[in-house]
């Protein structure tokens, strides 16, 4: 029988990016959630650990992805993206994310710029 390894971190719970609909991440996307989490403890060691990061959306399932707008393939849905808040601008946070990008600290993933949080995920690269 193999081995579950549930995903954590330093500053990260499985449970924070649980759907938020009450469905826990399916064992099938642990990898992804750990990747994810790994990332985003290098964008908070970035701003000296200071700022906490607040998961505003992790994993959606299907159903709860297209009730609030999700995009078809969204990368919510395999928990491989992150809709984050912290306490510095998004535009300052975004910013952020994007040198650290450029700089290959952090995956090359996708960056949506929005005026109240920051969508970040380790799929494709893409900004908007």
């Amino acid at each position: 029988m193999k081995e579950i390894k549930i995903p954590k971190s330093k500053h990260f719970k499985l449970e924070e990016f649980h759907c938020k609909n009450g469905t826990p991440v399916p064992e099938e996307y642990y990898v992804n959630v750990q990747k994810l989490m790994d990332n985003l403890e290098v964008i908070r060691e970035h701003f000296g650990g200071l700022y906490p990061i607040k998961i505003n959306s992790g994993y959606r399932t299907p159903a709860y992805n297209k009730s609030v707008g999700g995009a078809k393939k969204s990368q919510h849905l395999t928990a491989s993206a992150a809709d984050i808040i912290m306490s510095v601008t998004p535009s300052i946070l975004q910013d952020e994310i994007e040198q650290l990008q450029k700089d290959k600290k952090i995956k090359q993933g996708g960056l949506g710029r929005y005026s109240v949080f920051t969508h970040y995920d380790i799929g494709k690269y893409r900004n908007w």
